[in-house]
């Protein structure tokens, strides 16, 4: 199906009401079944995290609870867990939070310190066995995800020069990936199984990469593909044979495919790549716009095309834009500078 042929629209299906402070990140649980209800966890400048439940019969999106009295600063950033069991919140008091479900209530199990100064981001590798972290003290951590709610500090990369404003893990491998203020985006990989991991790549201006912040990375559900966005107002895809590394046959480099520029005209704050291939961005002119390749190469090489743009999605820069991992529903949650986190349903025009 050409979703370019098809008269589509972003539906604004329900606003969340509750935090007091500006909304930095919306993230949903992974894990939702027939047996389950969908669940998002969102964080704000007022410190806390929320966790909102769907119910089941009325389709409505109520907060269940509230994570406070943890993080003394804003919470910036919330990371499920693969198995949806546990949340980890990145919060700029320096720390970073765990914390488990217990079904009807939530439970800060540990407690990650060591940064200087705040925790940007948070990401958990594909099978839950390393959590990243990053700061605006230029570094980034990767933690050993030990028995018993125990954490230990498995490396410091230091290879930023400045505030470390993302990091990714790679959704099939244990390649990270980290963005900065410095403009860069940096790909750390450990050859040998002992965890020693090193930069084995930096995407540079010169490498048709950012000429300012890069602050968010997505990808495809395949993994071969890589979407990042910046300050500089553009959208950057990149390649990289992924093959090539699940076959072991050494690094595989990632290398710039396009560049969707024109779009936008104010910073691109966020960017999420949904499983069936739409990406969302959400940006400092209030919008959220929607972009899929556009199956014809052009003379200068793959190409994306515009689908959809919601304008005034929020009164506020738009921080988040999150695809729920379902399918089906094309469902996309959004978070803003207006203290509101808003879902929204992909739908075809009657």
């Amino acid at each position: 199906m050409d979703l370019m042929e098809k008269s589509l629209e972003l539906v604004e299906v329900q606003k969340l009401e509750g935090h007091t402070d500006r909304v930095w990140n919306v993230g949903w649980n992974p894990v939702s079944s027939s047996s389950r209800s969908p669940i998002i966890a969102s964080c704000s400048g007022d410190n806390t995290v929320r966790i909102w439940e769907q119910s089941s019969l009325s389709r409505s999106w109520t907060c269940k609870t509230v994570l406070e009295e943890t993080h003394t600063r804003t919470v910036r950033l919330c990371s499920w867990s693969p198995s949806g069991k546990l949340l980890a919140t990145a919060s700029f008091d320096g720390t970073t939070g765990i914390w488990e479900d217990l079904g009807d209530d939530f439970d800060c199990i540990s407690t990650l310190e060591g940064h200087e100064n705040e925790v940007k981001s948070v990401s958990w590798n594909a099978s839950g066995s390393y959590l990243a972290t990053c700061s605006r003290d230029k570094s980034v951590w990767i933690w050993e995800v030990l028995g018993g709610n125990e954490y230990d500090c498995a490396s410091v990369l230091n290879g930023h020069t400045q505030d470390v404003k993302m990091v990714q893990w790679h959704p099939t491998m244990d390649v990270l990936f980290s963005c900065s203020y410095d403009n860069t985006i940096k790909v750390w990989w450990s050859e040998d199984d002992d965890g020693d991991y090193q930069c084995v790549q930096t995407l540079h201006e010169s490498d048709n990469g950012h000429s300012s912040t890069v602050w968010a990375i997505s990808f495809n559900a395949t993994g071969d593909k890589m979407v990042t966005c910046s300050d500089d107002l553009t959208l950057k895809i990149w390649t990289a044979d992924i093959s090539m590394m699940h076959s072991g046959e050494g690094y595989a480099p990632w290398t710039h495919l396009c560049t969707l520029s024109g779009y936008h005209d104010r910073t691109i704050f966020s960017t999420h790549w949904s499983s069936d291939d739409i990406i969302a961005s959400g940006a400092g002119d209030d919008a959220i716009r929607l972009f899929v390749d556009s199956k014809h190469d052009s003379v200068n090489g793959p190409s994306y095309n515009l689908l959809l743009k919601k304008e005034k999605a929020h009164e506020m820069d738009i921080n988040s834009v999150q695809w729920s991992p379902s399918k089906e529903d094309r469902l996309l949650a959004s978070a803003s500078d207006d203290g509101m986190v808003k879902i929204w349903q992909l739908e075809t025009k009657p």
